[in-house]
């Protein structure tokens, strides 16, 4: 047998349908072109991706999680600020943060009062994934949810480059050094070399600000406020 995939949930506990019985997954196909021919080999394509996109109603899959404790939101403090950022299809867990929060009708939802914050950062507006869906719920509570995209083909940066998610969350980093200064949660999801230029970015910014960016990250990871599922 194949070993096991990881996927991030997009649903809460409760599922789309609200019924506890469903689970939503996020998942892209992964094939290989290759440079030469320009055309999909595959025998290079992803394993489990393919299978899942491939899949029909009816069909029995094995399953098992969830696993692992850290794209957890702290509901013990419902006025915690949450600053959510993904690239592609690690908009998964903010799905299922945004729809627990501002969707669903219950009490974990009637009590937050906090400020959710979500940066997304994808190629171009035809790769924004739950769009409608994050609309909707920015519309209902404007106070409450924010949303910027970085879309590295149709934007630029302050320095005239592409715009990836490292340029757009650093737009706003004096104001989030703030709200993690005063408690916030830090969510990062995606591709793992998205992290390397978030750090550096964030570190570069400490500086500037006169902070230790190492004394500070071990600050946010001790109080358990900073979260990271790469893949």
């Amino acid at each position: 047998p194949h070993t096991v995939r990881l996927y991030p949930i997009a649903s809460s506990r409760y599922g789309d349908d609200m019924t506890g019985n469903t689970g939503s997954l996020c998942v892209r196909r992964a094939v290989y072109v290759d440079p030469e021919t320009g055309k999909e080999d595959d025998s290079k394509k992803g394993v489990c991706s393919n299978f899942l996109c491939d899949s029909k109603p009816g069909l029995e899959v094995k399953m098992t999680g969830p696993s692992g404790k850290v794209m957890l939101m702290p509901e013990s403090k419902p006025e915690t600020d949450l600053i959510m950022v993904a690239t592609g299809t690690g908009i998964a867990p903010y799905r299922s943060f945004i729809r627990r929060l501002f969707v669903e009708k219950t009490p974990a939802a009637e009590a937050y009062k906090g400020e959710a914050w979500l940066f997304l950062g994808v190629a171009n507006t035809d790769s924004l994934l739950y769009d409608d869906e994050f609309q909707a719920s920015k519309k209902a509570f404007p106070k409450n949810f924010r949303i910027d995209y970085a879309l590295s083909r149709e934007q630029n940066n302050k320095n005239g480059g592409k715009m990836y998610i490292q340029d757009k969350v650093e737009e706003y980093s004096d104001e989030i050094f703030a709200k993690m200064e005063n408690g916030a949660h830090m969510y990062f999801c995606g591709l793992k070399g998205m992290m390397p230029g978030i750090t550096d970015m964030l570190e570069r910014v400490a500086t500037s600000k006169g902070m230790k960016w190492a004394d500070t990250l071990e600050k946010y990871k001790k109080n358990g406020q900073w979260h990271v599922e790469v893949y």
